[in-house]
């Protein structure tokens, strides 16, 4: 048996006129390349136009929310502003029933109303404030762009910026 196994030949793969028949040319296998590539590009083209609808419908559709909400926060604010008239009515009337005058029931809500007023005018300079964006504008102005206090034709140079200390760590060794 061992005889048999040794004389039977197996085939080792495919013949190599078959494997040429299957292998495209140098040429053909670049235009498949060129055609994958153009496909690709196609495709990241479509994709970037479907984006840019995505986006601009987006746009249009926050656009179009932001003055319905605006509608209806002024809808909210005149209703809000006629209760509380009303609500403050209400109130200089409660007091002159406890024996107060006309003129100091209207004054206590005067006060309140001018103290609500007050610290709504706080709240919205430090909210305003916060917008400013300060410790963006300071890292710009480290990197000497939009610096304000320097005009450009003067011909300052941009600040120097400190190196950040390093770890003890790493302190001598010139690795960060």
């Amino acid at each position: 048996m061992a005889e048999r196994d040794a004389n039977q030949q197996v085939p080792e793969g495919p013949d190599d006129d078959t494997e040429r028949a299957q292998t495209p040319h140098l040429d053909e296998s670049v235009r498949r390349i060129g055609a994958a590539g153009r496909a690709t590009l196609d495709s990241a083209l479509d994709t970037g136009r479907a984006l840019r609808r995505l986006v601009a419908n987006d746009l249009a559709l926050a656009r179009s929310a932001m003055g319905r909400a605006l509608a209806w926060v002024a809808v909210a604010i005149v209703f809000g502003a006629s209760a509380w008239l009303l609500v403050m009515g209400m109130a200089t009337a409660f007091l002159h029933s406890l024996g107060l005058s006309w003129l100091a029931g209207f004054a206590i809500c005067a006060a309140l109303n001018l103290a609500v007023t007050a610290l709504a005018a706080w709240r919205v300079s430090v909210f305003f404030d916060y917008a400013g964006m300060h410790a963006t504008r300071r890292q710009f102005s480290r990197l000497g762009v939009g610096d304000e206090s320097a005009k450009p034709d003067e011909g300052t140079d941009p600040p120097s910026c400190p190196t950040p200390p390093m770890p003890a760590s790493t302190a001598g060794t010139g690795t960060p």
